[in-house]
């Protein structure tokens, strides 16, 4: 299999070498690089105490960024046809890793929450492989089902039939933001897709909706909505993590305090390194960091739609539809964990992607990454095409004249 893959035309192997949209590779390492410093600098004093060892997170953080890489390679060797057949497996998968979660003895409850599946010192957390999965398999049933997704309510309805109980899953854990980011994802992906103005007007009432009544439900998450509307009320209660990153950014101004010379780490800010690394980012680096952070975050979500524009063009449009869910995934979550660290959203357990310590999160996210990278060569070289089918042997020669890159 490796051998077959090592062969097969891939952008690693080729006559010209690296042939990827190194613009989003650029952005991308630059957003890991970063996270990785902040990391370090956010985690130092939490890890001196508790392991004695002030770069125990770095470390760990490292490794994950290892792990994270080699997934991004092997993805850029797996032609998109592979993902776009198995899209059922995938799903299948999802639901048995979040079935597996909430069992007893399989999932690890971590601050009253069953999302990780542990393996020795390792977690893994399902809902983040869901959520790519669910991605790839929506895009795949939109290329299945594509007029009867535009034309038909039964066609745009179905796909709920599998989103919803793995919503219910993900609510279970609870993963209240994972929902959301998923559900997000998957509402936008339908709207590209080409579903009518008025389904999906229905569909947006019924999931503001939807988030109404799953608030009111569960008094913690009511509490969460009162609390980030005046965190000061209760500063040291339900308001003091936002209370503490809101002093962090005051703390920052426009230059910032220095790297490393954060007070907010110092056990004033819980999830200092998880969670909250923008509010660190922003007391140590000031506001301009924290705006150059957003620049970068947002240059690297527009280039993923953009991808997915590209392979539109191409007509390769199961390529399309996955770059645009994955684009909606990071910037979802990039959204709504800066909008918990300035108080404009109540306070929910999303990572920030590239940036937060996180393994499961990370790995995921490189992954994705390359997915993007192979989903732009493809749509460039025109492999895969509806309309053109290629062997190895139209890849042995270079062309006559190169022809530079420009996009």
């Amino acid at each position: 299999m490796l051998a077959f893959l090592r062969h097969a035309p891939s952008p690693l192997f080729g006559r010209r070498g690296l042939d990827l949209d190194f613009p989003m590779l650029a952005g991308c390492l630059a957003l890991l690089g970063l996270g990785l410093v902040m990391i370090t600098s956010a985690s130092s004093e939490v890890a001196a105490v508790n392991s004695g060892n002030p770069l125990y997170h770095m470390i760990r953080h490292l490794i994950y960024v290892a792990l994270g890489l080699g997934a991004g390679i092997a993805m850029l060797l797996v032609p998109l046809s592979a993902w776009q057949r198995l899209d059922w497996v995938l799903l299948l998968a999802a639901f048995g890793l979040l079935i597996l979660v909430l069992l007893p003895g399989v999932g690890r409850e971590v601050n009253g929450s069953m999302r990780w599946i542990g393996f020795g010192a390792f977690n893994v957390q399902p809902s983040e492989l869901a959520k790519v999965f669910v991605v790839i398999y929506l895009a795949g049933y939109l290329v299945r089902r594509q007029e009867e997704v535009r034309e038909s309510m039964w066609g745009f309805a179905k796909p709920f039939l599998v989103l919803l109980p793995m919503a219910f899953l993900l609510l279970l854990e609870p993963d209240f933001g994972a929902t959301v980011v998923m559900m997000g994802a998957a509402v936008a992906m339908l709207f590209l897709g080409g579903v009518g103005m008025i389904r999906f007007s229905l569909l947006v009432i019924a999931a503001v909706g939807a988030v109404v009544v799953l608030v009111q439900t569960q008094e913690y998450r009511l509490q969460r909505l009162i609390t980030f509307t005046d965190p000061w009320a209760d500063q040291y209660g339900a308001g003091y993590q936002l209370t503490q990153a809101l002093i962090a950014f005051g703390r920052g101004e426009w230059f910032g305090v220095g790297l490393g010379n954060s007070v907010q780490k110092q056990f004033y800010l819980p999830e200092a390194h998880t969670d909250f690394v923008f509010s660190v980012l922003a007391e140590e680096l000031g506001m301009v960091g924290a705006l150059a952070t957003i620049a970068l975050f947002a240059f690297v979500g527009v280039r993923a739609l953009y991808i997915g524009l590209w392979a539109e063009k191409a007509r390769q449009f199961f390529a399309a539809y996955v770059a645009w869910g994955l684009a909606f995934l990071w910037l979802g979550q990039f959204l709504i964990n800066v909008g918990v660290n300035v108080g404009l959203l109540p306070t929910k357990g999303l990572t920030l992607p590239f940036l937060s310590y996180g393994g499961s999160s990370l790995v995921v996210t490189c992954a994705s990454m390359a997915l993007l990278l192979r989903i732009e060569w493809e749509s460039r070289t025109v492999l895969g095409s509806e309309d053109t089918e290629f062997d190895e042997a139209d890849f042995a020669e270079p062309p006559t004249k190169e022809v530079a890159h420009g996009r």
